[in-house]
């Protein structure tokens, strides 16, 4: 005798969205916005170390920096570690895995507070793009969002912050918990100690949403 076959059909499981996949315009649509606010970071320069100018010289005479994008991750995280060293909250985590409802992927670099595991809140994206400064937008406009899930589903409301960059230049963004969007200028590395400045005024934001 045949055991008749359970017939109902099950419903294929949704497959979540890859960060890459967005475009600027689809981006935009996705999270609400039509466009960003402007937004200048003015703050104190930061008069880089003597281990940082030394690393950086290292660096630009041992490696080539130009070429491919991973060569310019070694000067992004060079300049990270020197802005973000005096956070003793927060910790860099560098290929990590990140999810929401509907979206996941990994991102180049996600600020989060310091402890042997990545959790919540996580504050900043950096997404590290050899030169296409507007897929880069994209891809960190998403992943922002993501992170503004994941903060809500834990309770954690608060602004989120993302950095798009090629090693030389560095445009910040902000995403607030109203659901506005800010952008500032694009600051470049001629200026080593005015970068400093407001990327370590961004972690220090960061960590001051740790409280």
């Amino acid at each position: 005798m045949k055991i008749a076959k359970d017939t109902k059909t099950q419903l294929p499981k949704s497959k979540k969205k890859k960060f890459s996949s967005f475009r600027k315009k689809q981006a935009f649509k996705y999270i609400g916005l039509t466009d960003l606010l402007p937004w200048t970071i003015e703050t104190d320069p930061v008069n880089p170390s003597d281990f940082f100018q030394e690393h950086l010289a290292r660096l630009h005479r041992n490696f080539d920096l130009e070429s491919y994008e991973e060569s310019k991750k070694l000067l992004i995280d060079a300049i990270c570690d020197e802005a973000i060293n005096p956070c003793d909250r927060l910790k860099i985590w560098k290929g990590a895995q990140l999810e929401s409802d509907r979206l996941a992927g990994y991102v180049d670099y996600l600020v989060a507070e310091r402890q042997r595991f990545l959790d919540m809140p996580m504050l900043c994206i950096i997404e590290a793009k050899k030169d296409d400064f507007e897929q880069g937008l994209a891809q960190c406009l998403v992943e922002m969002h993501a992170c503004q899930w994941n903060n809500q589903q834990n309770n954690h409301v608060i602004d989120v912050f993302g950095i798009v960059t090629n090693g030389e230049g560095w445009r910040f963004y902000q995403l607030t918990v109203d659901g506005k969007g800010y952008e500032t200028p694009l600051y470049s590395i001629g200026d080593m100690e005015r970068l400093l400045g407001r990327l370590r005024y961004v972690f220090q934001l960061c960590q001051q949403n740790l409280s």
